[in-house]
């Protein structure tokens, strides 16, 4: 936090940002951090589309037979 406190300090004293354009300055990290966020969100799904739910259903069949056998050695 302090790095960016101090980031900020030296935009204004370099651009000479007022404190109208602090503010400004502060609310687009949130909105960065929200693109950010979408286009990494986005890169991470990138592979389940092409995959489909096949893995995932075959998985879950190997569970509940597995639970199955479990519970008819009782």
């Amino acid at each position: 936090m302090r790095k960016v406190n101090l980031l900020i300090s030296q935009l204004r004293s370099h651009v000479g940002l007022g404190g109208r354009m602090g503010a400004l300055a502060w609310l687009l990290i949130p909105l960065f951090a929200a693109i950010g966020a979408g286009l990494w969100g986005s890169w991470a799904n990138r592979t389940r589309r092409a995959r489909g739910d096949g893995p995932e259903l075959d998985g879950y069949a190997r569970f509940r037979a597995a639970m199955e056998r479990s519970h008819s050695g009782t």
